[in-house]
């Protein structure tokens, strides 16, 4: 493909200060967006550029999905792998993520028993495929009867409860990470488990003067730390030890909301599950957007919905991954336009904001000159206006069109 092109759109929804831009045109070069303006405009200043015309459709940046567990849970999950199909089956699975309009994972390196990899490991296999992908190195606690705790530095074998608050482990998780994702799990999850096979989810693992010991210790070495917590307790020792980002908070109230806001402490909402109680509702992804706080929306994926919420659509509890952003992201999304919120700020919970969060907010998330050409063409604006993947035509990355439908597709 042409490296200079046009790409024209009936409206481009930029998520930046141009709004959206009703018959609009994106000048492209070497992969990044060179300019952004009305088409009449556009035509006129690069007259030699190739022209990619989509005035039947609505161009945004491409989808981020900031918290996902797709290359060491989900594969042993999914598929019936060995240790040297592992990494088949995840690239798989990156695959399904990107023909989702998702170009920009969060993941989640927690250690498993059935995988004996490292974090260098699960970088190199994903190194060459067309998404951008950072890894959150995490202890994980799970709730079984006995419970059971790894950490991504130590890969596949078990660790003692003393070992999670080690100040050596510690700080090689903290080193090893790239963004603060599900760093620490101050209650124990369920993961992707049955509810039977996990009767202690949800038990809090850390004290507060331990939580501040590991909080200390990243901000230490210039990093922020996030953090996997639900429940007003676990909520509010995860606010008073000074965590950045809160990923769930299911179940937190308006006066935690509050301390959350004056702290500038980030939430990465989950209306699909991932704890012990009821996901995020709308109604709350509203109000914690109200108060200011800086929220993403994310699928933890691969996970079994939570049944019986009001807002999901799902009929069984299947492991369902990120393919299912918009759905999930929608009846909030659809709940703030209702509430006045302009479909840019809204597009931002599954674009903007979760690039910001793992610190790429200069390179996608947004479509504006100098940031890198990621950007999906679809009928209509992602979880706003479409929730279902078939309703998305063209997937670019770094000005490279990855994914496109033909009319046909099933």
């Amino acid at each position: 493909m042409d490296s200079t092109y046009i790409v024209r759109g009936k409206r481009l929804v930029t998520v930046s200060k141009k709004g959206t831009i009703h018959d609009g045109a994106m000048a492209i070069e070497n992969g990044k967006i060179k300019a952004i303006g009305l088409w009449k405009n556009m035509k006129h200043q690069y007259p030699d550029f190739l022209v990619m015309d989509y005035s039947n459709h609505v161009i945004t940046p491409s989808l981020v999905d900031c918290h996902t567990h797709l290359l060491e849970f989900a594969p042993t999950s999914l598929y019936p792998v060995t240790p040297e199909t592992h990494f088949h089956a995840g690239r798989a699975i990156l695959l399904k993520a990107l023909s989702a309009g998702i170009t920009a994972i969060g993941e989640q390196v927690c250690g498993h028993p059935l995988c004996d990899f490292s974090m260098e490991d699960y970088r190199r296999m994903s190194a060459d495929f067309p998404m951008d992908i950072s890894f959150a190195a995490a202890s994980i606690s799970i709730g079984f009867e006995k419970l059971a705790h790894f950490a991504s530095v130590t890969k596949s074998q078990s660790l003692r409860k003393e070992d999670l608050v080690n100040p050596q482990i510690v700080r090689s998780i903290a080193m090893e990470s790239d963004y603060p994702g599900e760093n620490i799990f101050i209650n124990a999850t369920p993961a992707n488990f049955t509810i039977n096979e996990v009767p202690r989810a949800g038990e809090i693992i850390y004290s507060l003067d331990e939580l501040k010991q590991i909080t200390d210790i990243y901000h230490h070495l210039g990093k922020q730390i996030g953090a996997h917590v639900a429940g007003k307790e676990g909520i509010k020792l995860a606010l008073e030890a000074q965590i950045d980002v809160c990923h769930h908070v299911h179940g937190i109230t308006e006066e935690l909301m509050n301390t959350a806001a004056e702290q500038g402490t980030k939430v990465v909402a989950t209306p699909m599950g991932g704890t012990h109680l009821p996901p995020n509702a709308p109604e709350e992804i509203l109000s914690l957007v109200k108060k200011g706080i800086p929220v993403s929306i994310a699928t933890d994926a691969y996970l079994p919905p939570y049944m019986g919420t009001g807002w999901l659509p799902f009929t069984d509890p299947s492991l369902k991954g990120p393919d299912v952003l918009m759905l999930i992201a929608s009846p909030s999304m659809v709940l703030m336009k209702h509430n006045g919120f302009d479909e840019n700020d809204i597009l931002a919970l599954i674009t903007a904001n979760p690039a910001e969060l793992m610190g790429k907010g200069q390179q996608y998330g947004r479509l504006q000159p100098g940031m890198d050409a990621s950007f999906i063409v679809s009928t209509g604006v992602p979880g706003l206006e479409i929730t279902d993947v078939k309703d998305i035509k063209s997937v670019y990355y770094k000005g490279v069109k990855v994914i496109e439908r033909g009319n046909n597709e099933h």
